[in-house]
């Protein structure tokens, strides 16, 4: 087992290009080791980094070095919801040495300098330690999410094109903001209307209409050969029609027009309807993360 004899910790807002470098190699040591996913985000972070300023106002990167080598790291998001994700991981040569306990020590004292209330901590359902340290934390525990990818073999053939997916604006903020709250079953909020259609160069938000009526929406994102489906929903009245399978359909045609050589999406474990589409249309669950919940 190795020794810390010289550690640094850096705290960030934003991560910049040697920031995600560093992690980028931590989290591939310990995914060979330990077999696992993590969901760290680190591109969807470099994309929001773009033209920020780099004055200290939130704190959501906590890295730890032994000399130059990054040892240890969490990332905090905040997708709406009033929910901050939290998420990490420690080089599997220095555990048992309190790195992660040390990071997320600071993590909690950022927490209380928030309006979030709640944490989330996320797991992959086969990290040993992971669940272990949840258990240290206190936490308990509140959904599981497949991660699921498009088998490469499978094709999709539809006759029926009557939705339609437009790019989204800032006047469809509230739409989507409105219909994020009944998706995930979230208070609506004023604030949430702002980060409803953040866009940059890696991230779209479409509205989905039938005849110029609003039906639904969904969030593409792609990073490299990796295209990502988020946020896909049906208005409740609009459903049991087939609309969910043609905006499923659209997306996968979208990314694969951006190049996209595989395409994942996340489903609750226990949403069955949602997991029966997405099976029925070629994706298969490849992982089984936990979100675990802390209350201030």
């Amino acid at each position: 087992m190795k020794k810390i004899k010289n550690p640094t910790i850096k705290l960030k807002e934003y991560l910049d290009e040697k920031d995600a470098k560093d992690i980028y190699e931590l989290e591939k040591f310990c995914l060979e080791s330990d077999k696992i996913t993590l969901k760290l985000e680190i591109d969807y972070k470099l994309s929001k980094a773009k033209g920020k300023n780099i004055n200290l106002k939130k704190i959501n990167e906590f890295m730890y070095y032994e000399n130059s080598k990054l040892i240890g790291y969490i990332g905090i998001c905040e997708f709406g919801g009033g929910a901050l994700e939290v998420n990490g991981m420690t080089h599997p040569e220095y555990r048992r040495m309190r790195v992660f306990k040390k990071l997320f020590s600071l993590v909690k004292d950022e927490w209380n300098k928030r309006e979030s209330k709640k944490m989330l901590l996320l797991c992959d359902n086969n990290s040993a330690d992971g669940i272990e340290f949840i258990k240290y934390s206190g936490a308990t525990y509140e959904h599981s999410e497949y991660e699921m990818f498009l088998n490469h073999n499978f094709k999709e053939n539809t006759e029926t094109k009557s939705v339609v997916l437009r790019n989204a604006t800032k006047g469809d903020a509230r739409e989507i903001a409105w219909q994020n709250s009944i998706y995930f079953n979230i208070e609506f909020k004023e604030e949430d209307v702002l980060k409803a259609v953040e866009e940059d160069d890696n991230s779209f938000s479409y509205i989905a209409e039938v005849n110029n009526k609003i039906i639904g929406k969904v969030r593409l994102e792609i990073n490299g050969e990796l295209g990502a489906i988020y946020g896909l929903g049906v208005i409740p009245e609009h459903r049991s029609k087939g609309y969910g399978r043609e905006i499923l359909i659209r997306s996968i045609e979208k990314l694969s027009d951006r190049n996209a050589k595989e395409i994942m999406l996340q489903v609750l474990t226990n949403n069955n309807n949602a997991l029966n589409l997405y099976k029925s249309c070629g994706f298969e669950d490849t992982s089984t993360m936990n979100y675990y919940e802390l209350i201030q």
